[in-house]
C-alpha cells in the first residue's frame, strides 16, 4: 500500500500533469492546423484588438446582454469558475507540497475561506446537474457523459473536503482525492473540459468577426 501511495503522489502526479499540458498543446496545434486547411480565410480578419476586447467583455460579470437574461445560471457559473481555479491554486496544503518539491510558494487562502469556496463549487456542480435534468432545452442536449464529467470535477473537491475534516476513512479518502484530481487533469484535453483553451479561441474568432467585419459588438 505504501508503494502505491508513493506512486500516486510521485510519478503519477508527473504523468497526469504532462498528459494535461501536452494534451492541451496538441489540441491547440490541431485546431490551428484544421483552420489552416479548411477555413484559412479566418486568419485574414483575426485581430488582437477585437479578440482581447471580446474576451475582456465576457469576463465581466453580467456585462454581455445574454448573461442578463439568465442571471442565476451565469451568476453560479462565474463563481464556479473562479473558485474552481482559486481553491486548488491557493489551498495551503497544496502550496506546502509545491514548496517542499520545488521551493516555490505564494500566499494561501484562509482555511475557512477555502472551505466555503469548496462547498460552493460542490453546490454549483449539483446545480448544473439538476439544470441538465430539468431544463428542457438543456436536457435535450445532455448525455450520460455530461453527468460523468460533472462527477469527475466534483470528486477532487468532495474528497478533499472530507479528507481535510477527517470525517471518516481518512487514508482511503485521501487516496481517492489524489486519484480523482489526477484523473481530472488527464481527461481535460480529451473532453469538453478543453474549453479552457477553445473558449478563448472561439471568443477571439467571434470578437474579430464582429469587430473587423461587421463593425459591431458581440456582447
Amino acid at each position: 500500500m505504501n508503494a502505491f501511495i508513493d506512486f500516486i503522489m510521485g510519478p503519477m502526479v508527473w504523468i497526469s500533469a504532462l498528459v494535461f499540458l501536452f494534451g492541451l498543446v496538441f489540441k491547440l496545434i490541431r485546431i490551428i492546423q484544421e483552420v489552416r486547411e479548411k477555413e484559412s480565410f479566418i486568419f485574414s480578419y483575426m485581430s488582437l484588438k477585437y479578440s482581447l476586447r471580446s474576451i475582456g467583455a465576457w469576463l465581466i460579470p453580467f456585462f454581455p446582454e445574454s448573461t442578463k437574461k439568465s442571471p442565476v445560471f451565469w451568476g453560479v457559473s462565474y463563481l464556479f469558475h473562479i473558485f474552481l481555479f482559486a481553491v486548488p491554486f491557493f489551498l495551503a496544503s497544496h502550496i506546502v507540497l509545491l514548496d517542499e518539491a520545488f521551493q516555490i510558494s505564494w500566499p494561501a487562502l484562509n482555511d475557512g475561506v477555502a472551505d466555503i469556496m469548496t462547498v460552493l463549487v460542490i453546490f454549483a456542480l449539483v446545480f448544473f446537474g439538476v439544470r441538465r435534468a430539468v431544463v428542457p432545452e438543456v436536457k435535450f442536449l445532455t448525455s450520460i457523459m455530461d453527468y460523468i464529467l460533472l462527477t469527475i470535477v466534483m470528486l477532487p473537491f468532495l474528497t478533499g473536503f472530507l479528507a481535510y475534516h477527517q470525517v471518516f476513512l481518512y487514508k482511503w479518502i485521501m487516496i481517492a482525492h489524489i486519484l480523482s484530481g489526477e484523473l481530472m487533469l488527464i481527461i481535460i484535453p480529451f473532453s469538453r473540459f478543453s474549453h479552457m483553451i477553445t473558449a478563448p479561441l472561439t471568443r477571439a474568432y467571434t470578437g474579430s468577426e464582429f469587430g473587423n467585419v461587421r463593425h459591431a459588438r458581440d456582447w
